[in-house]
């Protein structure tokens, strides 16, 4: 559908709403804005770059955790919040 349509539908069908689904279809809006604009703060290649450099000479430092010791760890939290 093109966005001029679009645009008139919702021209069309807006005065139609009441105030409360105004004020919902806005919030859901606004979440869509929120996205886009997240999703837009990309960090640099030379950024990412650095980040994996970085965590490859954690690892290479033995700064990690194994899947196993990680499952053990994730019980003994659940254990601790009585789950």
């Amino acid at each position: 559908m093109a966005a001029k349509t679009v645009d008139k539908e919702i021209q069309h069908y807006w005065p139609l709403l009441r105030q409360e689904e105004k004020v919902s279809i806005l919030g859901v809006v606004k979440s869509f804005i929120q996205l886009h604009h997240e999703n837009s703060e990309r960090i640099s290649v030379r950024q990412y770059n650095k980040e994996l450099e970085e965590a490859m000479a954690e690892i290479e430092r033995g700064e990690f955790y194994m899947h196993d010791e990680v499952v053990k760890m994730s019980k003994e939290w659940t254990k601790k919040n009585g789950r």
